[in-house]
This record gives C-alpha cells, structure tokens and sequence, in this order.
C-alpha cells in the first residue's frame, strides 16, 4: 500500500510551512498528486494551577476569523527539541517556568496533507517567569476549572483539536489516578 514519489515542486516556502506538489506512483502502477504541507512541528501544554484550574490563552485566528480558547502552544523553532519549544512557548504566552514537564504523547493534526507533528505536555510544577511575547501576538490568558473545561469541550465552546486532546488525556489521567 506504499506510495513511491518521483518528483516534488515546492509551490511556496514560508516562515511557518511549505507547500509541495508530489508526483507519486501509487501500488497499482498509476501516477497520481499529492500537495504537502511541511511543518516544522508544535508543542501545547496542559497546564494546571494548584487550585485545579486549567490555563487557557484566548487569541484571534485569522483562518476562522474569530477568537478561540486553547492551551500554551507553538511552534518548534529550528533545531529546537520538542520540550525546549514547550519551555521557551510557556515563558512566552503565560509567564511561567515549568519545573516539571510530563510528556502526554502526540498527535498528527491533519496526516492527508501536513507532516506536522504536536508534541503534547502537562504541568502543574511551575514558578512565574518572564518571557518575552512574539510581537504579533495578542492573547488573554485564562484561568477556568477542569470540570467546566471539560463540558466547555463537551459543549462545543472549546473546539481546538490540540486542546481537546489534552483535555481528553487529562481525564484519563485523573480517572486512572481515582482507581488507585
């Protein structure tokens, strides 16, 4: 079921992606197209406060048009390891240092058409930090209880993929915890 490209265009090469035409020969022997979105890869975080609420950072996203809640993410800058991305991503969007980071997985948002990879972390072992905002950044932080995230999730007033992964897996956690 392997497909086998023999040639790529890159149709354009941003800051954030570039997008490829493939031309690949598929198992059948036919030639079909392919348009590929590279990534550099992404990070979000989960973070908890010690009074069990969940940080949020509410933002204008101009593909939809509309501010949305999501968890700390970014992009993974260059050579950067996915943790350093989340630590760098944490002080930049909400302040904090993390002490501790806990790996939760990741996810492959939309495999039909990027490569991008979203390395998914929790915390809740943090001081406030300074960091520097990207300048074309302009979000709210925000601060809501884990049970009411979650049926803002359930809802539908959460909606970001990477978030509601996070939320998912989180729930997992804490019922896996509660059988202990």
């Amino acid at each position: 079921m392997k497909e086998k490209r023999s040639e790529s265009n890159y149709l354009y090469r941003g800051r954030i992606l570039n997008l490829r035409r493939d031309k690949v020969l598929l198992p059948d022997g036919r030639e079909a197209f392919r348009e590929v979105v590279e990534h550099s890869g992404a990070v979000a975080c989960l973070v908890l406060t010690p009074e069990g609420k969940a940080v949020f950072v509410r933002q204008f996203r101009a593909p939809l048009g509309k501010e949305i809640l999501e968890v700390p993410a970014g992009r993974i800058d260059g050579d950067e390891s996915p943790e350093a991305a989340m630590r760098r991503e944490l002080r930049e969007e909400v302040g904090i240092e993390a002490l501790k980071l806990e790996h939760a997985g990741s996810i492959l948002p939309s495999p039909g058409y990027t490569d991008e990879v979203i390395h998914l972390f929790y915390t809740d072992s943090y001081e406030r930090a300074e960091g520097e905002k990207d300048a074309d950044e302009f979000l709210e932080i925000v601060e809501i209880d884990g049970a009411e995230a979650l049926a803002m999730a359930r809802e539908g007033r959460i909606s970001d993929a990477k978030t509601l992964c996070l939320l998912l897996l989180y729930k997992e956690k804490l019922m896996k915890e509660g059988e202990r």
